[in-house]
């Protein structure tokens, strides 16, 4: 699909297909089907079991027959950019070279629009390899402004999902994410300081702190990626935009008064007082 001869340049050829230009420059090495196979076992424990570090998951992978050791479940874990998600004690310290900034959220009452967004990045299975997802979302409404997939986890596919939600809707008062090398990097905080965005950042393994994302994830997979094989990006790619837009249009929320995220989002829903 992309033609590097092509008059238009790589990263336009990138931003019409709607990939990530990382994608353009990364060989992926292939996984096998066997680490395939424990990786999709992984996330659905993962999402299960949210608290589970890589020892817990080892046995529970080796309950169920499977034979794997604990540096290798590890290694499966960082590659889909998951960790046990609890609060632990002297963790939160920032890599080298990068700022840590303090978590905002806490008593906080969000009540209306762009007032807050969030943004994460999960692990989608497919047949045969996978990709990320990432989103930004509303924290107030719960809708997904938009979203990026890519076969990298590197930092450009998150700054276009926010360039683009930005583009369409405006800009938050406070960006929420958690710890990760893409949203510490330096392009990444410069786009939000440029936009004179306050910057938040979960606590390390704190999962409470981004919860609402983390709903959305457990929506997402459960609601469209398990039940889906999908053969490749772009079938990925069609399949997430279709629920996604039933997610924001269709699908009601126990949270918003059985309200969609876009009536609650474009309607501005004072009464609805939800706090972080």
């Amino acid at each position: 699909m992309i033609d590097p001869k092509h008059r238009l340049s790589l990263s336009r050829q990138a931003k019409a297909l709607g990939i990530s230009r990382g994608c353009l420059y990364y060989t992926a090495r292939p996984t096998s089907d066997a680490d395939l196979n424990l990786m999709r076992r992984i996330d659905k424990l993962h999402l299960d079991y949210p608290f589970a570090g890589s020892r817990m998951l080892q046995g529970l992978l080796l309950g169920e027959g499977h034979k794997v050791g604990r540096l290798h479940v590890s290694t499966l874990m960082k590659r889909m950019g998951i960790e046990a998600i609890y609060r632990r004690p002297n963790t939160s310290k920032p890599a080298p070279g990068h700022k840590i900034y303090p978590y905002l959220l806490r008593k906080l009452a969000v009540t209306r629009p762009n007032q807050v967004w969030a943004m994460d990045i999960t692990y989608v299975p497919m047949a045969k390899g996978f990709v990320y997802l990432a989103a930004v979302v509303d924290w107030f409404s719960r809708r997904v402004l938009s979203w990026r997939l890519s076969i990298t986890l590197d930092t450009a596919f998150c700054i276009e999902a926010v360039e683009e939600a930005m583009a369409k809707y405006g800009k938050p008062e406070i960006f929420n994410t958690d710890q990760g090398s893409q949203f510490t990097s330096l392009a990444f905080i410069k786009m939000l300081k440029d936009a004179d965005i306050a910057i938040s950042m979960d606590g390390k393994g704190a999962w409470r702190d981004n919860v609402f994302v983390e709903r959305l994830w457990r929506s997402i997979k459960y609601e469209e990626v398990y039940l889906h094989a999908y053969g490749n990006v772009p079938e990925a790619r069609n399949g997430i935009r279709e629920y996604l837009e039933f997610y924001n249009s269709k699908r009601p929320h126990s949270s918003l008064d059985r309200k969609t995220p876009d009536q609650v989002y474009f309607n501005q829903m004072k009464p609805l007082n939800i706090a972080a």
